[in-house]
Order: C-alpha cells, then structure tokens, then sequence
C-alpha cells in the first residue's frame, strides 16, 4: 500500500512485548517519538497486551499522553484515566478444571485478578515469567481452588516445558471445548486460558464502537497467535519483522522487527503527517522522503 493512506487513521493499537518493546523490553525513542507524534494529531493510541495494567505503567509515563489499554489479553479495558470500560472472567467451575488438572500433572498456574497475581507457591519458573513481562510479583495463596468463588479471575497461565504445554492444549481443549479459549502469545512455555469470548480482537472491536471508530480507521500491530484478529480487524494490520510466519501471512503488511522500531515504521508511512517529527536519529529530511518513495 502507498504511504499515502486514502482513509485517515484514527486509533493505533499496538501489542506490547515483541511489538512496541524492543527484546531488552524497552521503549525506544523513536517509537516514542511516533507515539506522541500521533496522540499530537488527535489519534487515539491503545496497548493490547496479555499483561496486568500495572506491568505497563513505565510505558505510559514514557509516553506521557492518554492512552488506552486492553489489558489481560483484553479481558480488561480501561480508558485513558484508567477507569475499567468492561472486563470478562472465568467462570470459576471452570477454572477449578483447569487448575486441578493442570497442578496434577506438575505444571505451575498463576491466576489473573486485575493488577493481582495468584499462584499456590512461588518458584523459579513463576518467578523467572513474572519477572520478564515486568508484571507484579504473585501472591503465594496455596490452593487456587480456595479462591474462585470470592475472586473474580480473568485468565489463567500455564507454565511448563513447551512439549508440555503442547500436550497440555490439546488436552484441555478435548475436555473443555467451547468453555474457554485456549491461546499462546508467541511463548512456548506458556498457556493461556481466557473465557470463551476473551481476546484482542472482541476488546477492540468493542473500544471501536465505544469510540464509534470504523474499522477502516485503524493501524493494528502486533507479532503473535493473539494478535490476529486485532491485525484482521484493523484497516491497515501490520506485523513486526520478528513476527511469527502465520502472523505475517495474516497481516496487510510486514515492518521491521521490534529492535529495528517496526512500530514507528508503520507509524511514519500509514499516518504520512507523523513521518516528519519522528525521523530516526540523524536522519534527515531527504532521506525520508527517498524511503517514502521507495
């Protein structure tokens, strides 16, 4: 598509870890750059991320303009004040299914409270996990079980070798069917287990009616399994270099990687009026336009 985008964009939404973050999980300046840029315009920016509000609070002090978030794999949408717009959670029977087959065959399980992390004990593996999304430390509970029917859980993961957690989809999958949404956000480790409605794409489609935004007007990006839909969804749907083939074959377009600010490429060439204050770093003006051409 040429760089001059024949229907404005008004929202961008972008997954965070893989996408928007580089692989040191930073922010660099010139997707900064490109963020602001775009919230200058009036554009309405959005995280769309697996992880607890409280995980990205450092992005949005970087970013220091409003933006909205579709948290826990968008079970939780919260605007730019931070007020919650809607939430989904599991159904604690459910969830109880899970966690007593999941504990029985070895495999660690955090629960998903809001900013809450719930797990029976902390180890290496939950440690090592929470630590590398910088999300909030759990709370040792013992038996999750305990807990179900006194607090509201949006999400489950499951931690365990990737053969496993292959193992353990499929199996969960067999028992439970339509009862939850099995998803994996481009970690081999990690299972995710939503309600049955839970994902990126029914969060934003329903922001995009909130904000009665058409869909024709949306830059989506993102690099893994639970970015799809957003990226179908969206107008433009971009994916980073270091995205996943199907995500790519599923994408309008293919940017550079998250290390090579992929986010503030699409940025610059789908919203043409933000190429000109977000340049990398001693680019100049003629260069940009020589890449516009190209």
């Amino acid at each position: 598509m040429s760089s001059e985008n024949p229907t404005p964009i008004k929202l961008i939404v972008t997954d965070v870890d893989g996408t928007l973050l580089n692989s040191e999980h930073g922010l660099s300046e010139r997707n900064t750059a490109a963020l602001k840029a775009a919230a200058a315009q009036g554009i309405h920016l959005v995280l769309a991320t697996g992880k607890s509000p409280a995980s990205c609070t450092s992005i949005l002090e970087q970013l220091g303009v409003p933006v909205y978030g579709l948290y826990l794999q968008g079970l939780l949408t919260v605007n730019a004040e931070g007020k919650t717009l809607s939430q989904q959670t599991l159904d604690p029977e459910v969830a109880r299914q899970v966690i007593t087959y999941a504990d029985e065959r070895g495999y660690s399980v955090v629960a998903y409270s809001g900013n809450r992390l719930l797990t029976r004990a902390m180890n290496a593996e939950v440690e090592a996990y929470t630590v590398r999304y910088h999300d909030p430390v759990p709370e040792s509970t013992g038996p999750l079980q305990n807990l179900l029917w006194t607090t509201p859980i949006h999400k489950l993961t499951a931690i365990g070798e990737p053969r496993a957690i292959v193992a353990l989809r499929w199996q969960l999958n067999t028992q439970l069917g339509s009862s939850v949404r099995l998803m994996q956000a481009g970690v081999p480790n990690m299972l995710e287990i939503l309600p049955p409605k839970g994902g990126k794409g029914s969060a934003l489609k329903a922001l995009l009616k909130e904000l009665q935004i058409p869909s024709e007007q949306v830059l989506a990006l993102g690099d893994a399994e639970n970015d799809m839909e957003m990226l179908e969804i969206a107008g433009i749907g971009v994916a980073v270099g270091n995205a996943h083939e199907k995500v790519k074959a599923a994408a309008d377009h293919v940017v550079a990687s998250n290390d090579e600010d992929g986010v503030a490429e699409a940025i610059e060439r789908f919203v043409p009026s933000v190429a000109t204050t977000s340049a990398k770093p001693g680019e100049t003006e003629a260069s940009k336009a020589e890449e516009t051409k190209a």
